[in-house]
């Protein structure tokens, strides 16, 4: 498995159908997702290792971690997870667990979170809320934010006892799928932060 290879199979995962703009349940594109889960990779926080994937859609995220080798995933979703379901199982991926609840009902103990969580645009603090449990989990966590909340990440992270070790920065691609939306397709800056908590 390669990156390009990863982007390939990431891209022909079945989608999302129905998606709530309240939520802000955007698709991920697959070359994203799999410059961050090859990143992951690289660090050494997938492979072996039991990841949680909050939010999980259509499983893009926590299946990547699979196929470069997670020894467990969990997919917890507040939403309906039979595409999630359905992706892992036609490429026969094993120790994927789905879970089908609120992000903050979640308390199971990870090495990582892998997440693109709501931006926060349509519902004040959305991101916050899912940063948050991710904290309470795990020590490593990778997640999908808007560049110009890089301050706010910074804080909040210390507020956890967490440090940002990395990020970098590109542009996410959203596809009109909303009432709303009046573009084929949309730009927006984002940045991927892996924040780690000390060793104590």
């Amino acid at each position: 498995m390669n990156k390009k290879n990863l982007a390939i199979m990431l891209s022909r995962l079945e989608k999302v159908n129905f998606r709530s703009a309240s939520l802000e349940q955007y698709e991920t594109d697959s070359e994203f997702a799999a410059t961050l889960l090859w990143n992951a990779f690289l660090h050494g926080d997938i492979q072996d290792k039991v990841i949680a994937d909050l939010g999980c859609g259509n499983g893009i995220l926590g299946i990547g971690a699979l196929l470069l080798g997670a020894k467990k995933v969990y997919f917890v979703d507040v939403c309906d997870l039979e595409i999630a379901k359905k992706n892992a199982y036609k490429l026969n991926l094993k120790n994927a667990f789905f879970i089908q609840k609120d992000v903050r009902e979640f308390k199971q103990r990870v090495d990582c979170v892998i997440e693109n969580p709501p931006f926060g645009v349509k519902k004040k603090h959305a991101d916050k809320v899912f940063l948050e449990s991710a904290f309470s989990i795990a020590q490593c966590v990778y997640s999908i934010h808007k560049a110009e909340s890089q301050a706010f990440l910074n804080e909040l992270s210390k507020e956890h006892g967490f440090k940002v070790s990395a990020v970098f920065f590109s542009d996410f691609f959203i596809k009109k799928s909303m009432p709303f939306h009046k573009k084929k397709k949309y730009a927006v800056k984002v940045g991927c932060w892996l924040f780690e908590k000390p060793v104590t």
